[in-house]
């Protein structure tokens, strides 16, 4: 396919650009490329992350056929910034990168270009990763990283392991969430290609800069915040994301060093809080709770996407033998008396069938109320590091969108991955009352709604 046109098609790369191309483009003796490639890229908007990478995938999807995916956040969002975005030069992204000539077919509904050597490359969302069930990816980008769910990776990472396949992570900075770890992880292991640049290490050719400090200035002085410009053009990961509802008490948290390991105690029972997930694409998660005096030890996280009570409950009884615990009372949102459809029956009675006994905690009628009940209790909570970092991430990216227009927040949080931990903790948040330990809850009262209770005794 060489002879129909240059690869890549018109696109000339900065400096910085081509440190991750040469990285990723480095072969062995016998001119293959060297498996497990791995790539941490953090770069100020508009430093042209994702040419670097359409422009790579394109080029491989030449010189290697098969399977590539370009990830984002949200379907919406790929299909919005990708598959009908445009280039400086008001170019769609997808035909400067994948020019007419080199396919056999486009599927705008799926957002899939099919190429003539029978390599296929794909826009896709990590809001939809488990759509990709029995793919096998030899190239994946994960765009805007910090925003996606960090279980897309989780799922795909051990298909690329097996294949040998490569994987490039381009972000700006959101706070120190799964994205900051990784690059913390990336910075001292040297078989990842770790970049941070901000708008002091990016240039054009001729020495200018791609983003000049007169742009910045005019920002500033059109009122964007100055955690903003850091975040966005500096790359400061000490700017919690914008709108996050718990960064306050999570950078408390940290400070007092109540982000730590945590022991767990035998003889203490230990509550569960969950969210059941009913909607598609939403995971089921689940908190596990101590309370010893006046403090939440918060000891385990648990999530998993398309999931049933029964694979909960299986993992329950696990660690209840690995850890030799005993279980003190369950929580569940309302909505666990549904029927559901497959069944005829609740997943109340499913569960009751099963041994496990869920008490229901009240819907709430006021969510701003819910999460600010889960602010307050935060400042109890004790978060184990390791066994609760995915669901700490989550909280740490629970955030209500910035309205640029009106210049306000708005009132409701984004629903994104990081609804499902923040809605089980806040659940927890409002079943606890300010006593020093969980009680026995009290059974609901003839003819009132079933599973309306108190966890304490009063």
């Amino acid at each position: 396919m060489s002879d129909i046109l240059q690869m890549p098609n018109g696109w000339d790369c900065y400096a910085h650009q081509a440190e991750l191309w040469n990285y990723l483009d480095e072969r062995g003796p016998d001119g293959k490329m060297l498996p497990g490639k791995r790539a941490d890229c953090c770069w100020h908007r508009r430093g042209g992350k994702d040419a670097t990478c359409l422009n790579y995938e394109a080029t491989e999807s030449i010189t290697d056929p098969g399977l590539y995916f370009h990830m984002l956040p949200t379907q919406r969002q790929a299909r919005k910034v990708i598959w009908d975005g445009f280039t400086r030069d008001g170019i769609r992204h997808i035909n400067q990168a994948f020019p007419e000539e080199i396919r056999s077919n486009t599927r705008s509904q799926d957002m899939q270009i099919e190429l003539k050597n029978g390599a296929i490359w794909q826009l896709c969302g990590s809001d939809n990763y488990d759509a990709l069930v029995g793919s096998n990816p030899k190239g994946i980008v994960f765009s805007e990283w910090a925003l996606c769910n960090p279980a897309a990776w989780d799922f795909l990472s051990p298909i690329l392991a097996e294949n040998g396949g490569w994987a490039i992570f381009i972000y700006t900075a959101r706070g120190k969430n799964h994205a900051f770890h990784q690059h913390e992880m990336a910075k001292k292991n040297p078989a990842w290609f770790c970049s941070r640049k901000t708008v002091d290490d990016t240039y054009k050719h001729d020495g200018s800069p791609i983003v000049t400090q007169e742009r910045i200035q005019a920002e500033r002085d059109a009122g964007r915040s100055e955690d903003l410009i850091q975040q966005e053009y500096y790359c400061s990961f000490d700017v919690a994301v914008k709108g996050a509802y718990f960064a306050d008490e999570i950078a408390r948290a940290i400070a007092s060093k109540r982000i730590c390991s945590i022991p767990i105690e035998r003889h203490i029972p230990v509550h569960t809080f969950w969210d059941l997930g009913l909607s598609a694409g939403n995971a089921m998660s689940v908190w596990f709770v101590q309370a010893i005096g006046k403090e939440i030890r918060v000891i385990n996280y648990l999530e998993k996407e398309n999931s049933n009570i029964p694979w909960f409950w299986a993992q329950l009884q696990e660690f209840e033998k690995t850890h030799g615990i005993f279980w003190g009372t369950h929580h569940a949102p309302h909505d666990i008396n549904v029927r559901e459809l497959s069944s005829g029956k609740t997943r109340l009675k499913t569960a009751k069938d099963m041994g496990l006994k869920f008490f229901m905690v009240e819907r709430t009628k006021d969510l701003n109320e819910s999460i600010e009940a889960a602010r307050r209790l935060f400042d109890r909570c004790w978060f184990d590091k390791d066994r609760c970092k995915a669901g700490i991430d989550a909280l740490g990216s629970y955030y209500r969108k910035w309205d640029e227009k009106n210049q306000c927040y708005h009132d409701q949080p984004v629903h994104n991955w990081a609804s499902n931990a923040a809605d089980a903790f806040r659940q927890m948040a409002q079943a606890w009352h300010d006593r020093l330990a969980l009680g026995k809850p009290t059974e609901t009262k003839p003819g009132s709604m079933n599973g309306h209770f108190n966890i304490f005794d009063q």
